[in-house]
């Protein structure tokens, strides 16, 4: 029996409401109707996991029990990746009061139980469809079939009306009088009553102005085959009624993709439906969603939906991004996520009379579990001096919760560091990244220090995170390693006239190294003994060396003057071994100078200007021993550098020093012009000496202490009870006890053991020498 349909297409319109129900927890309970149905959803954390609804009419209270909910036009689903449990009813659902197709009251009861105590809630809603009804209308839900069609139908021949409207009340006086067939790829079933269809799950229903047929999927009428490769559930029910001469029928079909999805390995989750599942029809128009949300087909592929036509078979790709979509992550060994995506498709279809067939699909597609692997970035920059590592593609239900550096434990927030900085950042794609960020000098990074002078910084992590709500940890290790090539510090050296200053800026490193001046390391105290200037902050170090301070070593010395070396040594923190060395050589000017050197020379610049008589010539300045001449002089300044122990040198003993003397004399008459002499003499720690009258070899640990004195004219003899009119010296010597010439040694020592000893042999020796 053919029909004719109008067409007609109308908008999507609906909006969620939330429900206010007494004993409820506000925002625990959502209502909303759709475009052909109405939905309940209910937080879980209010109904917990077993929550059950009841369908209410004036017969009595229905639970919606799984079998119950297919064959009556409902479907419950429990969402934990959303948090909440859903019931949606379909319009023409068992127990809905109907109002001429146009207004639906919904009566439910949502029983739940909780601490032993069952406790009943009741939920209504009255809804109207957001659009007009299609001459036929099909429903693909997740656990049934359902098709309506229009009453008021005209056939090509002529008109049926009076036998439509016949119908209604054989329906609901006599059901005998009608039966149902059903066909089965191409085999025709003996017919049954509606009474006994109805036993099997069959659901058939006449409102005003539709019949309504409805089956669970599976049933045995019901037959599954596939075309062109996509599985397909068909069940073909001819109502039909004999009635005196006439027979009334009805074609209900309904044909539904079981296809459940595939996942591509592209990022797209796959889902396929014949192009026309029913013969007879054309598509004209797609229409695409997710979460009950229809869009045409330009917008859904605006959204990055790819919707094709493969073989005749119309196939939706919907992205893993698209929004509406839910995922989870779990811990299984390693991080894995799942993405679940609630499907609503439809297909308008039209006829040759463009009679118009709505089909809707409700699926739920999930992928299968998909690893999901987190990475870290080493994005350490070396000349920073800090470990820079990267945490990335952190799913939104995780957090970061603790990290462990090297096997300490420090909390995200750092709270007991100050040193340690971490960053979240949050991505457009709804992942997370955390920037760690350590230095290179804190306590927790590992350092080593390489035969080839290389540093190796070492930090291995152990990030902690956590799966929300349910606080599942999952841990991610990775290890970061920084090389620098580790030189001992290195100083910058400039010359002045007063000195030699050294300077370096700090490495976080330089504490592999002490540095020492000579054998001493390089303290305040040091520093403030000899009388350096040194300025340690945390940037940089600054040493000023004034010349003739200690450590000091001088050559290429002439009347213009003589260059000054000065050496700081860098040593082996644990070893004091040393590693290297800066040195700074300076030229310097002075009028006089007295050096007195551990091998036992002593060489002088001395001004004779007033030891010069009248008519002088500078070529005759001599020492004691005539024979020792200035090796070189100009005009008032002699130079002059000869062994201690020769040209006539005396040694003056006081308590702990050696003292050798000697003076310069003009070689001729002493004028009463000359009113100068000029005394010049070296001091010597009495125990830094090791052989002190030995004329083949002089030793001393540490350079003596020299002075040139300027005495006044005139003078009897040498005593040292002349005072000084002016002298140039570093210390001045201390009162001298023993005195004799020290180029006529009489005996020889390794070593002298005391100054009292000392004295004593010097004595008898001077005794002796006297007499001869």
């Amino acid at each position: 029996m053919a029909f004719v349909f109008c067409f007609g297409v109308s908008l999507l319109l609906s909006m969620w409401s939330t429900a206010k129900c007494s004993g409820i927890p506000e925002g625990a309970l959502h209502m909303e109707c759709r475009d052909r149905y109405f939905v309940i959803a209910v937080d879980l954390s209010f109904t917990g996991d077993e929550p059950l609804f009841e369908a209410v009419d004036g017969t009595g209270v229905y639970a919606v029990t799984r079998w119950y909910a297919a064959q009556c036009g409902y479907s419950v689903r429990l969402l934990p990746l959303l948090g909440h449990v859903e019931l949606r009813a379909s319009y023409f659902s068992c127990h809905t009061d109907n109002k001429d197709d146009e207004v639906f009251l919904f009566n439910f009861n949502l029983a739940v139980t909780r601490e032993g105590r069952e406790d009943s809630y009741a939920l209504n809603k009255t809804c109207s469809p957001s659009l007009p009804w299609s001459p036929r209308e099909i429903t693909c839900e997740e656990n049934y079939m359902e098709v309506s069609v229009r009453s008021e139908v005209a056939c090509p021949a002529r008109t049926v009306k009076e036998d439509w409207s016949a119908l209604k009340p054989a329906h609901s006086s006599t059901t005998s009088d009608w039966q149902v067939t059903f066909q089965r790829n191409e085999e025709q079933l003996p017919p049954m009553a509606l009474s006994d269809a109805r036993k099997k799950g069959y659901a058939f229903g006449v409102t005003d102005g539709r019949l309504v047929f409805r089956t669970p999927y599976g049933q045995p009428e019901s037959f599954s085959t596939e075309v062109n490769g996509v599985p397909v559930e068909e069940v073909h029910a001819t109502l039909f009624s004999r009635q005196s001469w006439v027979v009334l029928m009805v074609d209900l079909v309904t044909a539904c993709s079981t296809y459940e999805g595939s996942y591509d390995d592209s990022g797209y989750m796959v889902w396929r439906t014949p192009e026309v599942p029913y013969r007879s029809l054309h598509g004209t128009q797609l229409n695409i969603g997710l979460n009950g949300e229809l869009v045409v087909q330009p917008v859904a592929e605006d959204r990055r939906f790819v919707v094709g036509n493969i073989n005749a078979t119309v196939q939706i790709s919907v992205p893993l991004t698209a929004e509406g979509g839910y995922r989870k992550s779990f811990v299984l060994g390693d991080l894995v996520e799942i993405y679940v995506f609630h499907l609503y498709f439809e297909q308008i279809l039209a006829d040759e009379h463009r009679v118009e067939t709505r089909v809707r699909f409700q699926r739920t597609l999930s992928t299968p579990l998909l690893p999901h692997p987190v990475f870290t970035v080493n994005q350490t920059v070396v000349d920073e001096l800090s470990f820079t590592v990267y945490l990335g593609d952190v799913p939104e239900d995780m957090e970061l919760v603790a990290v462990h550096l090297n096997g300490d434990k420090f909390t995200v927030d750092f709270k007991n560091t100050r040193s340690h900085n971490i960053t979240k950042v949050v991505h457009p794609n709804n992942t997370l990244g955390y920037i760690l960020k350590v230095p290179f000098d804190d306590p927790v990074v590992l350092l080593q220090f390489s035969d080839d002078a290389v540093l190796h910084y070492e930090l291995n992590i152990n990030y902690t995170l956590t799966i929300l709500p349910e606080n599942e940890p999952f841990h991610h290790l990775t290890s970061v390693m920084a090389f620098i090539d580790a030189s001992p510090p290195a100083f910058d050296a400039v010359c002045s006239t007063s000195g030699i200053s050294f300077s370096r800026d700090h490495r976080p490193y330089d504490s592999l190294w002490e540095i020492s001046i000579g054998s001493d390391l390089l303290t305040p105290e040091l520093a403030a003994k000899h009388g350096y200037i040194m300025s340690n902050d945390s940037q940089s170090l600054q040493l000023m060396v004034p010349l003739f301070s200690h450590g000091y070593k001088y050559d290429r010395v002439t009347l213009k003057g003589f260059y000054g070396s000065f050496k700081i040594l860098m040593r082996d923190h644990t070893t004091s071994e040393v590693e290297s060395s800066a040195i700074k050589s300076c030229p310097f000017s002075t009028n006089e100078l007295i050096l007195c050197s551990t091998l036992g020379r002593m060489t002088v610049v001395a001004d004779m200007s007033l030891a010069i008589p009248s008519g002088g010539l500078p070529a005759r300045f001599n020492l004691v021993d005539k024979l020792c001449g200035a090796k070189e002089k100009n005009g008032t300044r002699a130079l002059f550098s000869f062994p201690i122990n020769t040209c006539g040198t005396t040694i003056e003993l006081s308590m702990g020093n050696v003292t050798y003397q000697n003076e310069i004399f003009y070689s001729g008459k002493v004028h009463s012009d000359a009113v100068e002499r000029v005394m010049v003499q070296c001091t010597y720690p009495l125990a830094s000496l090791h052989r002190l009258f030995t004329t083949f070899r002089f030793e001393s640990d540490t350079a003596g202490v020299g002075s040139i004195i300027h005495t006044a004219r005139p003078i009897s003899d040498m005593s040292l009870s002349i005072e000084p009119t002016a002298a140039l010296q570093t210390t001045p010597a201390s009162p001298a006890v023993a005195r004799m010439h020290a180029d006529r040694p009489s005996t020889r020592y390794s070593r002298v053991p005391s100054f009292h000893q000392l004295a004593s042999v010097l004595k008898r020796k001077s005794t002796r020498i006297q007499a001869k």
